[in-house]
């Protein structure tokens, strides 16, 4: 399990906090989507987790180790794939061959197999690749590294559609009842039918943090133009022709989650929100 406790961090000492008394608990087994305004923490937290910054107090416990401590048993077994990749300058094989020689988990069969997939040949020299085929490097070797918690800062950005695709079926078809993996991203609809677990964060508190099951079993999600039904939706955004609605699951019939809907109902009244659970 990973739990964070009490957590509190700021860049500068006379700045606002980043993160401020933050609690979380992180089950094994669980796809997590981490959803948040920009500038609610989203990225900090991924660093703290894994104890590349210093929090404030509080502390982020690894299978009841504190990862601030950087011990190489805890890192060998977690792995942050961020938002921008900036390699060193040198070769694709060298790189494997030097970094995948640090997690004892790593398989050169598994990161063939995913730059094949994501279309990546030869042996590129990784400083003068694009943003997308750093990014498919990335995920490769992050994927490769079979770590028990993979975090990911917007994984599928610079990804084209076939790369998603594969980014998503890789993504279920590795999770075991051992594994956490936590995906920050703003590009909600490329990863909403792989999360069971949603955690919505602002940079004090979970504004939501429920299975994907809980969520579908208490609430409906659609569009409507019916006037009495957006009248007495939880939650309501206009559209053309009527609303998006977020309604209570009286027939008890799982419709697909619309994570737009739900994050705006989170950041809007989060108090609700929580309430009917």
């Amino acid at each position: 399990m990973l739990k964070i406790e009490n957590l509190n961090f700021r860049y500068s000492r006379k700045g606002k906090p980043t993160i401020s008394n933050f609690n979380l608990e992180l089950r094994e087994g669980g796809i997590y989507g981490l959803l948040g305004e920009n500038g609610a923490g989203k990225s900090t937290l991924l660093q703290l987790i894994m104890g590349l910054l210093t929090p404030e107090s509080g502390k982020v416990l690894f299978d009841s180790i504190n990862t601030r401590k950087r011990l190489p048993s805890i890192l060998a077994d977690m792995y942050i794939v961020p938002e921008e990749n900036d390699f060193p300058p040198i070769h694709l094989d060298t790189f494997t061959q030097r970094y995948g020689a640090l997690y004892p988990k790593f398989s050169l069969e598994d990161m063939n197999r995913h730059l094949s997939t994501f279309g990546i040949t030869g042996n590129p020299r990784l400083d003068r690749l694009s943003m997308g085929q750093k990014k498919k490097i990335a995920l490769s070797f992050a994927m490769a590294c079979n770590t028990t918690i993979l975090l990911m800062d917007e994984p599928t950005n610079g990804l084209d559609i076939p790369a998603k695709s594969a980014f998503r079926k890789y993504i279920v078809e590795s999770m075991d009842d051992k594994r956490i993996f936590l995906i920050s991203t703003h590009q909600v609809r490329d990863v909403s039918n792989i999360l069971d677990h949603i955690i919505i964060m602002d940079s004090s508190k979970v504004l939501l943090n429920q299975s994907v099951a809980e969520i579908q079993s208490t609430m409906k999600f659609t569009n409507t133009s019916n006037q009495r039904e957006i009248e007495n939706a939880l939650f309501a955004i206009p559209s053309l022709g009527g609303a998006t609605v977020i309604l209570q699951n009286l027939d008890n019939v799982d419709t697909e989650i619309n994570l737009e809907t739900l994050f705006s109902f989170a950041i809007q009244d989060p108090e609700k929100l929580n309430s009917l659970f």
